[in-house]
């Protein structure tokens, strides 16, 4: 574990990062750097999954808690797309990691890989998005209606919420929601989102890096996938029978094992899906 300052001066922030080698000193195949959802999510949605396998197979992995998020630090302000994307690139710059990388999205940290990947595609090998879209018009829309959802709901009656995710979700569950809820409440996070400026189209048809893009079937954005596909043709989706928006957490396996093709033969045909016996659905 590490706490890492971004940037020397006011407009710097110290970010939580766990790097994690490949074992017995084995110089690392790659580099993949994981990068976690909003308000309910940190690092350790990873590393309860498919961090540690990931080095295990030769992959050096970085991941960290965003700004606001987990044990990074919490501004007041400065929640746009942008200021994520600019975390990401002064923490690569302060781990010396100049080589291409391998960038893996979830939610969230989907947009954020694919905007880093427009602004530095000679630094990017390729980009996973897990339930991730990039920062389009149509994306700006949902996001601010996710927002304006939560402020109403969980913000503005955050004790009849917790009570009712405390009820029908489990106690782990709502203490999440409560640090969201505070999230929203103590910074501008939820005006600032919804407020990033979008990606053109003709700036998302820049990406040539392979692009795999994971959805669970009974997701809203497993619909969209013609999209992406159609403006970055070197996209391939893959929609998982089942699941839903928390793929990542309900089927590990199955997503470790298109990311590691995806690492491993970047722009490759993802292999089929099959379920281990065991692995959490």
């Amino acid at each position: 574990m590490a706490m890492i300052r971004t940037a020397d001066g006011p407009d710097g922030i110290t970010l939580h990062v766990q790097r994690l080698a490949p074992p017995d000193g084995r110089p690392p195949t790659a580099t993949a750097v994981l990068l976690h959802g909003l308000l309910t999510d940190s690092l350790a949605s990873y590393y309860f999954t498919v961090a540690p396998a990931l080095a295990a197979a030769g992959i050096d992995v970085v991941m960290y808690d965003h700004r606001g998020h987990g044990r990074s630090e919490r501004p007041c302000a400065d929640y746009r797309l942008a200021d994520f994307v600019r975390d990401l690139e002064r923490l690569l710059d302060r781990l010396e990691i100049t080589g291409p990388v391998h960038l893996v999205g979830n939610c969230f940290g989907g947009t954020v890989a694919f905007e880093y990947a427009v602004r530095h595609p000679d630094r990017v090998a390729g980009v996973s998005l897990i339930e991730s879209n990039p920062a389009t018009e149509s994306w700006a829309k949902e996001i601010a209606d996710i927002f304006r959802r939560l402020v109403t709901e969980l913000v503005e009656h955050e004790a009849e919420a917790l009570a009712w995710v405390n009820a029908n979700e489990g106690g782990h569950t709502a203490r999440l929601a409560k640090s969201a809820a505070r999230l929203m409440r103590s910074t501008s996070i939820a005006t600032d989102v919804p407020a990033s400026r979008v990606l053109s189209e003709e700036q998302v048809r820049s990406v040539h890096c392979p692009v795999l893009a994971v959805y669970g079937s009974d997701s809203e954005l497993a619909g969209q996938t013609w999209r992406l596909e159609s403006l970055v043709p070197g996209t391939r989706s893959i929609v998982l029978p089942g699941q839903g928006h928390s793929v990542l957490a309900e089927a590990p396996g199955l997503v470790l094992d298109l990311l590691l093709s995806g690492i491993r033969e970047p722009g490759g045909t993802p292999p089929v899906p099959v379920p281990a016996e065991g692995d959490a659905r």
